[in-house]
């Protein structure tokens, strides 16, 4: 059965898919290289893909990747700030931050936030409480426990089910343990991570079976794009996986995932209501073809 979700301030109906853009306040993103680094190209950003019909952006002042330390004062000044203009110029729009920490948490849920999304598992468990405290949501994702930007290396899920199981066990403990801090059940979702802590085997796994995830009841999110495995499936660089991730995200789409972390708003949004009216969940928005 489907979960009606709580973003925050904001409420979605049983079944409604939701197109997450990612914002990166970052010089040095893997996929834009820094082109929205500048605040008003960021802004910028925002309005294009509100435009574009995301009902949630991503905000994001630390790359995922290793690189250059980045304190928590750092990444404040990235994020907080930008929020506080993000909530005042677009009210019906759902904020998400990507960050572990709960100081940042803090102050960007106090900025308006309505979601922190936890990359890297629970690496800083305070980030459950925060969350509760802000009446915010929370994103519950598997790492394999990896520390935080750092990049898996000869990772290995022998037990019985493999990754898929070790993901199921870790992202539905998060989700227990966010509930038990006063988090709301209907604003906690979980996330595969597909990439982080895991190799392309682990990820292509992962979207063969996000149907096990999606049977746990907890609303699923899916960030598949332009990730490495599908590069590394395809052979194709970052600027040249759009269709690699378009058939990732069909597959997912078809399992039954509410909530798409994506670069390319627009097409994912078709596939996923193609997906979906195929799959019976969705009506077309216009159907006269013999019928009249």
């Amino acid at each position: 059965m489907a979960v009606t979700l709580r973003l925050g301030r904001h409420a979605f109906a049983d079944e409604a898919t939701l197109m997450m853009a990612i914002v990166n306040r970052t010089p040095d993103s893997f996929f834009d290289q820094g082109a929205t680094w500048a605040e008003d190209a960021a802004f910028a950003r925002v309005a294009e893909v509100v435009a574009q019909g995301a009902e949630i952006v991503d905000i994001g002042g630390i790359k995922a990747a290793p690189g250059v330390e980045i304190s928590p004062a750092e990444e404040k000044a990235r994020v907080v700030d930008f929020v506080a203009r993000v909530r005042e110029s677009f009210p019906g729009l759902v904020i998400s931050v990507d960050t572990w920490r709960a100081e940042v948490g803090d102050a960007v849920c106090a900025a308006g936030a309505d979601v922190l999304n936890d990359a890297w598992g629970g690496a800083d468990p305070e980030l459950v409480d925060v969350a509760a405290q802000h009446d915010a949501a929370i994103i519950c994702t598997h790492t394999g426990g990896v520390t935080p930007r750092t990049r898996p290396y000869r990772i290995s899920y022998d037990g019985p089910g493999g990754v898929v199981a070790a993901a199921i066990a870790d992202t539905t403990a998060y989700a227990e343990r966010a509930l038990a801090a006063g988090v709301a059940a209907e604003s906690i979702v979980i996330d595969p991570a597909h990439d982080f802590g895991k190799n392309t085997f682990h990820s292509l796994e992962l979207t063969r079976r996000l149907g096990e995830m999606v049977a746990t009841g907890w609303p699923v999110l899916v960030s598949l794009s332009n990730k490495d495995f599908v590069g590394e499936t395809l052979g194709l660089p970052v600027g040249e996986r759009l269709v690699g991730t378009l058939a990732a995200t069909s597959v997912c789409a078809l399992a039954g995932a509410r909530i798409y972390r994506v670069h390319q708003v627009v097409e994912t949004r078709q596939t996923v209501d193609m997906v979906c009216s195929i799959a019976g969940r969705r009506p077309p928005l216009r159907a006269i073809r013999g019928l009249q």
